[in-house]
């Protein structure tokens, strides 16, 4: 039977003195303190493994670490020996663990998931997220390792963000680093993900709208546009009441080269893939939209053609005739017509919306398809467009023809027939 060791006392420790050889000091159950003739004093514990090898661990050295802290240590390591774990291993498995996680920053992991996200997102989309992190979030917990940044961190560097004004942005890429940390998660990296649930930390977003002006300032906005015509290139006057007339996207319209329109039939189709839902990487909706061109617009179009009938687009762009017209041309014209911050290219959108459901009678979903908004149920889509195509086709000639009134200063009620609501 092996002679039990008689447990040490803090003052044995304290007290033990370096030799001309090393010598060990036993507390029992393999642990020791190995006394050095330099002086240093480190706990070691011998155990066995389960091939039958002998091996040894290291507690630290005293009087950094304390006798009460060792025999904690023996503990734990005597513990796994009877779960049959090597507590070597496990330490080993540790520090490795430690060391991956020290290297796996938030920065590293965020430009991962940005790489795995790129073939889903648009160049645009991809380039700005990463400036925004670039920017905001990398320079405050970029090279922090990610399992160890807490709530107070990440508030602390949306907090800055917010302070300058930029509260939506605050929140975009709160959204964006709660992606991230999840992403990481998903890879085995364990991490609180502290921008999940932030809900109420930021400064609420207000809610806004495109300027838009209402139906009741209609005739106002008509009388302007006649009053400017002198100020604007001609191609930017039949853009905007083109924009009236048609409310597409006014990225859809300054973009449309000339082989979309066919004067005979006095048709436009844009193909899906110049369309907003048709850009889509996942899931694009590959829907042609038909524009139902009214007898107005159909006359603007033919006098458009006599001007940059020869050319690519509709509306060239002044100093590059290669390329379409700048996005701004139709915010620089509303601005000069004194409608800045009062109307925008995408109120035309919101103004006809509600003034042909209100005035013209037409029911939401007609207006919708002529929109060319996403439904979320893909083959009802598909059947709505076709189905409402002639009904489109009145409405958008009851539309110009309203407009009309309005600009001759009839303002009595519409005599178009009432549709079923």
């Amino acid at each position: 039977m092996p002679k039990l060791a008689t447990p040490l006392t803090d003052v044995q420790v304290r007290n033990a003195k370096p030799k001309d050889k090393p010598y060990k000091l036993s507390d029992g159950g393999g642990m020791y303190l190995e006394v050095m003739p330099s002086g240093t004093r480190t706990w070691r514990m011998n155990f066995v493994q389960a091939s039958g090898k002998k091996n040894r661990l290291t507690f630290g050295q005293y009087p950094e670490t304390s006798l009460l802290e060792a025999r904690e240590k023996r503990t734990a390591a005597k513990k796994l020996l009877n779960s049959g774990i090597d507590p070597a291993e496990a330490r080993d498995n540790d520090k490795a663990a430690r060391s991956e996680n020290a290297n796996n920053t938030f920065e590293k992991l965020a430009r991962e998931w940005h790489t795995n996200k790129i073939p889903t997102w648009r160049g645009s989309t991809a380039k700005d997220t990463l400036r925004r992190l670039e920017i905001d979030i990398f320079p405050q917990i970029g090279s922090m390792p990610i399992a160890s940044i807490t709530h107070q961190q990440m508030i602390a560097a949306l907090r800055k963000v917010e302070a300058r004004g930029a509260v939506e942005i605050a929140h975009r890429l709160k959204a964006t680093c709660a992606r991230i940390f999840s992403y990481a998660n998903q890879q085995g990296i364990e991490n609180r993900n502290p921008a999940q649930d932030l809900k109420d930390v930021l400064k609420p977003v207000k809610a806004g709208h495109f300027a838009a002006i209402s139906t009741d300032e209609l005739p106002a906005f008509l009388a302007a546009m006649n009053q400017n015509d002198a100020r604007l290139f001609k191609p930017t006057r039949i853009a905007l009441r083109l924009m009236m007339l048609l409310f597409v996207r006014t990225s859809e319209l300054i973009t449309t080269p000339w082989s979309e329109i066919d004067l005979e039939k006095g048709e436009w189709i844009i193909p899906w893939q110049r369309m907003k839902r048709g850009k889509l990487t996942i899931n694009p909706d590959k829907t042609n939209h038909h524009v139902c061109l009214s007898r107005q617009a159909l006359e603007l179009l033919r006098e458009l053609h006599t001007l940059t009938g020869g050319g690519v687009y509709l509306f060239p762009n002044q100093r590059d005739h290669e390329k379409p017209m700048s996005n701004g041309a139709i915010l620089m014209a509303l601005r000069r017509m004194g409608y800045q911050n009062k109307m925008t290219g995408h109120g035309f959108r919101a103004l006809a919306m509600s003034t042909i459901k209100e005035q013209l009678g037409y029911r939401h979903e007609v207006v919708d398809r002529q929109l060319a908004h996403a439904q979320k149920d893909k083959i009802a889509s598909a059947y709505d467009r076709a189905i409402f195509l002639e009904e489109r086709k009145k409405m958008m000639q009851d539309w110009a023809d309203y407009i009309d009134q309005i600009a001759a200063n009839k303002i009595v009620p519409p005599k178009f027939t009432q549709h079923a609501a």
